[in-house]
């Protein structure tokens, strides 16, 4: 694999061998190593009697069930939602190993299928609740989803000031910033619109989308809950989207009847994922200086 040393190569292809084997698929014969993923270790494993599989672990297990959780929203996307996922074919503490998706075509036309698909799963899974069943994971943090009544303070609480304490955010963001970041928080319904939950994919960038084995749309990697719409569109518009994306989002909006002034809330929405980011990726590719970026115009009271 391009870019990958060759001793490390060979220590990910036997950390996932053996992970396979203890999990009672005997039959891998060898693990090539994929990239792409920002937490977790991964691979194709060849199987000598049935199809390869896409397999995922951590070289240090993590302190609870993170793949169970992520096949979970999987199945959520699938059931609920209607959007193409891979199929789970083993999820413990362990491992997760999928069936192989194949890469997203470089054209307009997927992303406008993808528009399509999103668009059907945050317009047919509203809920009268923000929240989910169970806490799950953003890469290697907790997701907290205590179930909130009111959207503004879920996202407040469970979005941004959690990540409050974090030793690499509170190294990053002196008391100005956080000072800021609270009194943005006190001002979410006067800067974001009131909007319904509905069931998001949760980490909806780029890397995270691929195509099924007939090229329809498919997601992976999903930190799911019920939360607004906005918070999958933010993150995909944010993370620097292939320019032929571009069709993404005008498709979107006219399918969700979006405003003319969404583009202006993402800054504050994506806030979410750069203090996420943060906290787990070393080095932060900027995230902090677009925190207080944005963060700027509450740094004084009002």
């Amino acid at each position: 694999m391009e870019g990958r040393p060759l001793r490390l190569e060979s220590v990910v292809t036997a950390l996932l061998l053996d992970r396979l084997h203890r999990a009672g698929l005997g039959d891998v014969v060898a693990v090539e190593p994929v990239s792409g993923g920002l937490a977790a270790l991964a691979g194709i494993a060849t199987r000598r009697d049935a199809p390869p599989v896409f397999v995922k672990a951590f070289a240090e297990a993590p302190d609870g069930d993170v793949f169970a959780a992520e096949a979970e929203g999987l199945a959520a996307l699938r059931e609920l939602g209607g959007v193409a996922t891979p199929d789970v074919i083993l999820a413990d503490r362990e491992l997760l190993v999928l069936s192989v998706l194949r890469a997203r075509p470089g054209r307009a036309a997927f992303w406008e299928q993808l528009a399509h698909a999103v668009a059907r799963l945050h317009r047919g899974t509203t809920h009268k609740r923000f929240g989910w069943p169970r806490d799950n994971w953003l890469g290697r943090r907790r997701q907290v989803n205590t179930w909130a009544e009111d959207g503004f303070a879920f996202f407040a609480q469970h979005r941004l000031l959690r990540w409050l304490g974090e030793p690499r955010v509170d190294a990053a963001l002196g008391p100005a910033d956080r000072a800021a970041l609270e009194r943005l928080c006190d001002r979410l319904p006067e800067l974001l619109p009131d909007r319904p939950a509905c069931l998001t994919h949760g980490d909806l960038w780029a890397p995270n989308v691929m195509a099924t084995p007939d090229g329809r749309p498919a997601l992976i990697d999903p930190a799911v809950s019920y939360t607004w719409a906005e918070v999958d569109l933010a993150h995909l518009w944010s993370a620097v989207p292939p320019p032929e994306a571009r069709r993404f989002f005008d498709v979107y909006a006219e399918l969700t009847s979006l405003d003319a002034g969404w583009r202006d809330r993402m800054p504050i929405i994506q806030l979410r994922q750069h203090l996420a980011v943060l906290a787990q990726i070393e080095p932060d590719w900027g995230v902090a200086d677009l925190i207080r970026a944005t963060l700027t115009p509450f740094r004084t009271r009002r």
